[in-house]
């Protein structure tokens, strides 16, 4: 199915804040916050490698997470044409082939800046990037299935970041086993927080052909699993601090996910009309714990004799 639509604006040149609106600085915290944990939980002094520090973070926020928005964008813009005509692209803000233009320059500037991270986080930005496009580009366009494509920026934005500045701290190299555990389970209970931004696009991903989870599932399926997965990740996170004798990290993650549940309680009775109030206000709770279990790990025998 294609959808035309019309471009509002006889511009040739994007408007700068245009171009600020579709790298979409509000969804950069997630990578940039999942980056951070991830050189925190290394276990070596953060003041010494200050400088990488705030590469990686600049690295996958402005740089890596905006050029995905950017690609998203372009991809979608036939999409946002009926889901969200106000955006730069469908309302002519931004002419032309210059969506396209931008996403292109934008993925050469990120692995550009990651020169300096050496050749693991050259590589890590590298796997990033063939995600983005993968996600909204053919021929794979993995968010043409809920289940893929928000499993594919899970694991973009909370486990490759937080691989990525564990690696990045401890000299170039892939981090011990627990660090390496505790991204992928963020990273699956992320694809919970992904499927509550697909609530807004029901009736546009329906008639595209874009199979999400709230698509597929209905609203109340979709609203069940995006908690359920959030809530199981976290609790995972919480069993095995507890096997690692950080008792009271494990307690007060346990506190914050039990007020997620509450909230996600309340959701569940309009997942539709409560999608983005979840993701506002219950989802800070989630990367809080994020943060807790990284401190929680940095004395953990293993990590520490992986420190150089």
């Amino acid at each position: 199915m294609s959808v035309s639509f019309s471009v509002r604006s006889a511009a040739v040149r994007p408007d700068p804040r245009a171009i600020l609106t579709l790298l979409k600085p509000v969804t950069w915290f997630p990578p940039m916050w999942a980056y951070t944990c991830g050189a925190i939980s290394a276990g070596v002094p953060l003041t010494e490698r200050l400088p990488l520090l705030a590469l990686g973070i600049a690295i996958t926020g402005p740089l890596v997470c905006a050029s995905s928005q950017a690609v998203n964008d372009w991809f979608d813009r036939h999409v946002d044409a009926i889901n969200e005509p106000d955006r730069p692209i469908p309302s002519g803000r931004i002419p032309g082939q210059w969506g396209l233009a931008i996403a292109l320059f934008w993925t050469a500037l990120c692995v550009v800046a990651a020169l300096p991270l050496g050749a693991f986080g050259v590589a890590a930005v590298a796997v990033a990037l063939l995600f983005s496009w993968g996600y909204s580009a053919p021929p794979f366009r993995f968010k043409r299935n809920g289940w893929i494509g928000n499993a594919a920026v899970g694991f973009t934005y909370e486990g490759l970041a937080w691989v990525t500045g564990a690696g990045i701290m401890l000299g170039n190299r892939v981090p011990p086993m627990p660090l390496v555990v505790l991204a992928v389970l963020y990273s699956i209970g992320a694809h919970g927080i992904m499927t509550l931004n697909d609530f807004k696009a029901m009736d546009g991903d329906r008639r595209m052909g874009i199979r999400s989870l709230p698509v597929q599932l209905g609203a109340d399926g979709a609203a069940r699993v995006a908690s359920l997965v959030m809530l199981l990740a976290q609790a995972a996170v919480i069993v095995l601090l507890v096997s690692w004798q950080r008792t009271m990290p494990a307690m007060a993650i346990a506190v914050l996910t039990l007020v997620q549940a509450v909230m996600m309680w309340r959701f569940m009775q309009a997942p539709r009309e409560r999608a983005l109030w979840l993701s506002a206000l219950g989802v800070p709770f989630y990367v809080g714990g994020m943060m807790i279990a990284a401190f929680a790990v940095r004395s953990l025998p293993v990590v520490v004799g992986a420190a150089p």
